[in-house]
């Protein structure tokens, strides 16, 4: 006796997305080691290296640079909800630990590196469609010799502040 699996069936109308990402690791890497945070990642922005692929995953469609600073966009979209109806307070901690750690990254001499120590996160407002435009800044508060402390606030597209963090990170040569 032979079983067959039915075809799945949705009980809700549903929507699907293809995300394409540049493969990392591809570039000239003994140039991208020698340079500084700042222009590894004006390097990114500038397309002459790939894009991280979580850039892609979560649709990040701005990105910015400068040392000390850097600023993350995003539009709030369906795939980022929760089931409550809202982003997902994970996507949310993504934004502000990318900007906050690439704040951090940016005043990274030739051959430094980091990683994130924590991430303190306040969510202060829902995340919705109607939220448009997500801008999130990140900004180095203290670079020490190994460990940094940024920030990054989020707003929606009318600058309300609708989440905040701070990040400890660890510095190495």
């Amino acid at each position: 006796m032979t079983q067959t699996q039915p075809e799945e069936t949705h009980p809700f109308a549903t929507a699907s997305r293809t995300v394409t990402w540049q493969r990392p690791g591809q570039g000239d890497l003994t140039a991208l080691t020698a340079m500084t945070g700042l222009e590894q990642l004006r390097s990114i922005e500038q397309g002459l290296m790939p894009r991280p692929p979580v850039m892609d995953t979560i649709d990040v469609c701005g990105f910015t640079a400068e040392e000390g600073r850097v600023v993350v966009e995003m539009r709030a979209q369906e795939f980022h909800y929760n089931p409550l109806g809202g982003m997902h307070g994970g996507m949310i901690a993504t934004l502000l630990d990318t900007a906050a750690g690439c704040s951090v990254h940016s005043t990274l001499a030739a051959g430094e590196g980091y990683t994130s120590l924590d991430l303190t996160t306040k969510f202060l407002r829902a995340v919705t469609l109607d939220s448009g435009l997500l801008r999130c800044e990140g900004t180095v508060l203290q670079r020490g010799r190994r460990t940094a402390l940024a920030q990054a606030e989020l707003r929606d597209e009318a600058g309300r502040l609708v989440a905040h963090a701070t990040s400890s990170c660890m510095i190495f040569s």
